[in-house]
């Protein structure tokens, strides 16, 4: 054992236990003594990592984001190519937002949450742009587009139709709102696909 490992596991100890308090409670609500003191770690060895708060949430959020569409990325992969492929990331986020723990995009709630902070704000572009850069990749392995149709634009609105149903949720606090987003894709998406493969 090196002895940098027992460093790099307190660094994730710390960082997980952030998320789980940001994501529950909002960032100003939770502060550096609580986090170091659930983390059972040392303000020092915060500093250490994170220079400051701010540091904190920012690594929190890149984290947090490289997970989700890492996951998005590896469990959609295997679906055949065409509707279903698409279809397969509204199926995914079915499943997450019906957790009983479900309380919305961490990414967007901490935007809002800090007041589009120009760091926060920028992490939260890349997350949605990686969100359409993957609706439009798995739009395109459907095959040609039909005449007229434009992948990019058509991934923008699946998008606001998954971001929509992440925020109805975490208000209505029930899990209809991804089965209905679902239903919505299904309508623009084309009805005769290019045939599906694997």
């Amino acid at each position: 054992m090196t002895s940098a490992e027992p460093l790099s596991a307190t660094r994730a100890r710390i960082l997980d236990t952030a998320t789980e308090l940001f994501y529950r409670r909002g960032v100003h609500a939770v502060g550096v003594n609580e986090i170091t003191a659930r983390a059972h770690a040392s303000k020092l060895s915060l500093y250490r990592y994170f220079p400051s708060k701010d540091e904190l949430v920012t690594a929190m959020l890149t984290e947090h984001s490289d997970r989700i569409h890492a996951w998005l990325e590896r469990e959609t992969a295997g679906a055949p190519a065409g509707r279903a492929r698409v279809l397969s990331v509204f199926d995914l986020l079915i499943g997450w937002f019906a957790e009983p723990d479900y309380r919305g995009c961490a990414v967007v709630n901490t935007v809002t949450d800090t007041r589009a902070d120009p760091r926060t704000a920028e992490i939260a572009r890349r997350h949605l742009s990686r969100y359409r850069g993957l609706l439009e990749r798995r739009l395109r392995e459907a095959g040609p587009p039909e005449a007229g149709a434009d992948p990019a634009a058509l991934a923008r609105q699946l998008l606001l139709l998954i971001e929509g149903a992440s925020v109805v949720t975490s208000i209505d606090g029930t899990a209809t709102a991804g089965a209905d987003a679902r239903a919505a894709a299904e309508r623009l998406l084309p009805e005769s696909p290019a045939t599906e493969h694997r």
